[in-house]
């Protein structure tokens, strides 16, 4: 009975599989011929960490400029890359009845979510992975102190910006709207996230509001596998870095279950009328 229980599961997994990565591929088609999209991307990401980067920032944060630019990067990928796209093409299908229609087959709700995001999560994991190479080889940045925090890190922040990018939807209207919708999430992760300058360097009382920022435990645990650098600014090895990784995991999960709450009650699969 178990065998055939298994067996079973199996089954349903492959097939939830096989839809999935069927829609991804139909995604990623559109994505590619979306040249703002493929701006938004693959350039914006890069340009704004050089930007910053020339700044010199390396100095004021106590981070060679090697493991910011990869904290930098990452923390950019998530928002243009993984929110903002997918703020636009949820908005996009579900304004196009591509959402709608997708509901009446065999896809389910969690399927359609997953294969949408796909193409913009890939593409944001190899914009991190390329950008810790290069940094590697050009700045001979040293090996990860903790590198399982670094794909925990990396995780959460996936899945919560793919989350968000649908709540986001609830508050934007049509794909035009999505610049605007989004600011503000943009906006307050850029500045206060600690990913261009590290929370340790602000105010007590700021830094203390300033980690429930949806990617600031995301920003952390990133530094503090690449680093051993802690929140606090001091500095750990392997051992001592799972212990500091305890709160900013536990901020990372509340905003997983947030959000995911938020999505059942505020997404909608069809255009407002």
């Amino acid at each position: 009975m178990s065998a055939m229980v298994e067996r079973a599961t199996g089954s349903t997994m492959t097939r939830s599989l096989r839809r999935v990565r069927a829609l991804a591929r139909s995604e990623l088609r559109m994505l590619l011929r979306n040249r703002t999209a493929m701006f938004t991307a693959l350039v914006l990401p890069v340009m704004t960490v050089g930007a910053l980067s020339s700044m010199d920032l390396g100095d004021d944060t106590g981070l060679s400029m090697a493991s910011l630019t990869v904290t930098m990067l990452a923390g950019f990928a998530l928002l243009y890359v993984v929110y903002y796209n997918l703020v636009t093409a949820y908005v996009g299908r579900r304004e196009d009845l591509v959402l709608k229609r997708l509901r009446v087959g065999e896809l389910t709700d969690a399927e359609i979510l997953t294969g949408t995001a796909v193409p913009s999560v890939l593409v944001a994991i190899v914009q991190i992975v390329l950008t810790w190479a290069v940094a590697s080889i050009a700045f001979g940045l040293d090996a990860p102190v903790n590198a399982l925090l670094v794909l925990v890190g990396v995780a959460a922040g996936v899945v919560i910006f793919v989350l968000l990018a649908a709540v986001s939807t609830a508050i934007t209207r049509n794909v035009e709207m999505a610049q605007v919708s989004a600011l503000p999430v943009l906006f307050v992760c850029m500045i206060f996230s600690g990913m261009v300058v590290p929370t340790s360097n602000m105010p007590d009382l700021l830094q203390q509001i300033v980690q429930f920022v949806p990617l600031t435990p995301v920003i952390d645990l990133v530094r503090l596998g690449l680093t051993g650098q802690t929140p606090d600014g001091d500095t750990v090895g392997f051992g001592a870095s799972f212990a500091e990784a305890a709160v900013p995991a536990a901020i990372a999960v509340v905003w997983v279950y947030v959000g995911w709450w938020a999505l059942r009650r505020w997404f909608r699969w069809e255009p407002r009328t």
